[in-house]
């Protein structure tokens, strides 16, 4: 496999225009999230999460949205050679100028805020909040989302009480909170978050770890991905 491209069971994604490659982050959100008939992938990139989502929901409609031409680009490309063709449209656009409604909103944001920013400016919209900050990206989302829908992204752990001030100042209530470790010894690297228009009575936590040892993907792990990583 080379690293222009990446091949899953049932599709493949190619990368060598976008900034941010396949990854772990996109792969856990594509395949933890909580689904729907309408979702909305914000900030698409390669197209892996809205394909993910296609697999996993086969009576849903998919829209991935990104604001850089080159990316969205690569992003049609994946879709329209996957199975999933007829049901995802990719859209590029500034979330914050799109309309619409969903059901399911999903996102692997931008989050780095403070650091030096990389002097290739696609990589910078794809990785920084520059563009895109957490309460904008909760605004945008709020005018998006359904009454009963849900809004899921994966965040870096110390980024997490950033998100939830932001969350519970656009009027969302938290649903789902899931630690992921990548070893059994280490602290939570990363949380899959999802929130709502409405409180739910009981948040859905829980912790997964990526690998028992290294190398070892993790029983977790394992059965979340298994429907598309290829053994």
């Amino acid at each position: 496999m080379s690293n222009s491209s990446f091949q899953f069971k049932q599709f493949s994604v190619s990368q060598e225009r976008c900034a941010m490659k396949v990854g772990t982050d996109g792969t856990l959100l594509g395949a933890w999230s909580p689904g729907g008939k309408c979702i909305l992938d914000i900030g698409t990139g390669t197209g892996l999460i809205a394909l993910m989502m296609a697999q996993r929901f086969p009576e849903a409609e998919v829209t991935g949205v990104d604001i850089d031409h080159d990316t969205a680009l690569q992003a049609r490309e994946n879709v329209a050679l996957s199975p999933f063709a007829e049901r995802i449209t990719i859209v590029e656009a500034d979330i914050r100028q799109y309309a619409g409604q969903f059901d399911c909103i999903v996102s692997n944001p931008p989050f780095f805020e403070d650091s030096l920013l990389c002097p290739d400016s696609q990589r910078t919209k794809a990785r920084h909040t520059v563009d895109l900050t957490f309460a904008s990206l909760f605004q945008a989302v709020k005018s998006l989302l359904s009454d009963d829908g849900v809004f899921s992204l994966i965040v870096p752990f110390n980024f997490k009480n950033r998100v939830l001030e932001e969350a519970a100042l656009t009027g969302f209530f938290l649903t789902s909170d899931w630690s992921v470790k990548t070893t059994p010894r280490k602290a939570p690297k990363r949380f899959l978050l999802s929130f709502a228009l409405h409180p739910k009575e009981n948040v859905d936590t829980g912790a997964g770890i990526l690998e028992d040892a290294p190398g070892q993907r993790s029983e977790w792990y394992r059965q979340l991905t298994d429907d598309f990583y290829i053994r």
